[in-house]
């Protein structure tokens, strides 16, 4: 997994909270900062692909690992 500069643990947490979450991670985060997000939700995969069509944000990375979700987006 590429480096990143926050990591935000969503497990146990049902859409919309997730991209909740990291939408306000992100907010706080630099330009080009990399945000490293944890989900257990299977429905976030599609969430977060949209989430950042949407924001223009990029999706570096998207994996599921032991039922875990992993997320990488870099902040537009």
């Amino acid at each position: 997994m590429a480096d990143f500069d926050e990591e935000l643990d969503a497990s146990g947490l049902n859409c919309p909270l997730p991209i909740l979450r990291a939408k306000k991670a992100l907010a706080g985060l630099d330009a080009g900062k990399v945000l490293h997000i944890i989900a257990t939700d299977p429905g976030s995969v599609k969430d977060f692909e949209a989430f950042s069509k949407q924001t223009g944000n990029e999706l570096m990375e998207s994996k599921e690992e032991g039922g875990k979700f992993h997320f990488l987006i870099k902040k537009a």
